[in-house]
């Protein structure tokens, strides 16, 4: 497949490498600072805290060239309406990689019905200057799929295709028959507990504070879906505060949160989690 990945941070990254060495005709777009360390070094990858850096020379590009088997978008979303701005006349379906409750109509609507796959990725890590140090694989890339689904929910030939070439890279994707309804729910968990990280200044300084996660359990209760949600999302409703509350303290003191974006104070990360909030009141 002829594939571009649109964006070079952590995830744009990883997915780029994986597809790249899986023998896939992969173009990773960069712009400014980041574009030309790429041009310089390749991709820079390294494992947690390890010395070790693998150089990657991935094709990099500053603009669309041509159009797309795939055109796989891993940014956050608040830069959305920018990135879809820029590939509205780029041909080729796009697999969106986001934070998104508002559903594949607005993403249609400037894209062209019929273009979009929705999914979202199951890869983290932080940047380190130019290398990008991702999280070693352990349970969670075994047992956490990477979902992708058709909206509405159809099994179709390019959805079994696209699932195929990332697990063939390395990806444990699956196809998601409710990926409408993973994504909402997904935003009712990470919108409130964002929000909340930011409040308290970090992951650990929130988890520092019981009253302030069994606030936080409370509004993510409050914001998750009326409608049966999918997989795990469902013992967030259903299990004790008194055994939810430590798993997340638990959780907010891990690596996974404090090398992950939620430890990302910046205004983005504010106007991302502010979008997914207006998604959600409006959906």
């Amino acid at each position: 497949m002829k594939l571009l990945v649109y964006g070079a941070g952590v995830t744009g990254s990883q997915f780029a490498v994986r597809l790249h060495e899986a023998g896939h005709d992969v173009e990773l777009l960069a712009r400014g600072e980041r574009l030309a360390a790429l041009r310089r070094h390749g991709v820079q990858l390294a494992a947690g805290d390890s010395p070790v850096v693998r150089r990657v020379p991935v094709p990099v590009v500053e603009h669309p060239a041509g159009d797309y088997d795939l055109i796989a978008v891993p940014v956050r979303t608040h830069q959305v309406d920018a990135v879809l701005e820029n590939l509205a006349g780029v041909g080729g379906d796009v697999l969106s990689l986001f934070n998104w409750a508002g559903g594949a109509a607005p993403l249609d609507a400037v894209l062209g019905a019929g273009r979009v796959l929705l999914g979202f990725p199951t890869v983290g890590g932080t940047m380190d200057g130019d290398v990008v140090r991702h999280r070693a694989p352990g349970l969670a890339a075994r047992f956490v799929p990477m979902p992708i689904g058709e909206p509405g929910g159809r099994t179709t030939p390019r959805l079994t295709r696209i699932v195929r070439a990332f697990r063939a890279a390395g990806f444990n994707a699956k196809a998601e028959p409710r990926m409408d309804a993973w994504l909402r729910t997904h935003a009712a968990f990470e919108m409130p507990l964002g929000q909340a990280v930011l409040a308290a200044g970090g992951p650990a300084a929130l988890a520092a504070d019981p009253a302030a996660v069994r606030a936080l359990l409370h509004r993510i209760r409050e914001s998750l879906p009326a409608v049966p949600v999918p997989g795990g999302f469902a013992a967030l409703r259903t299990l004790p505060a008194g055994l939810l509350v430590p798993v997340l303290r638990r959780f907010l003191r891990s690596s996974v949160a404090t090398n992950s974006g939620l430890a990302d104070s910046s205004p983005g990360a504010a106007a991302a989690y502010q979008r997914l909030a207006d998604q959600l009141r409006a959906g």
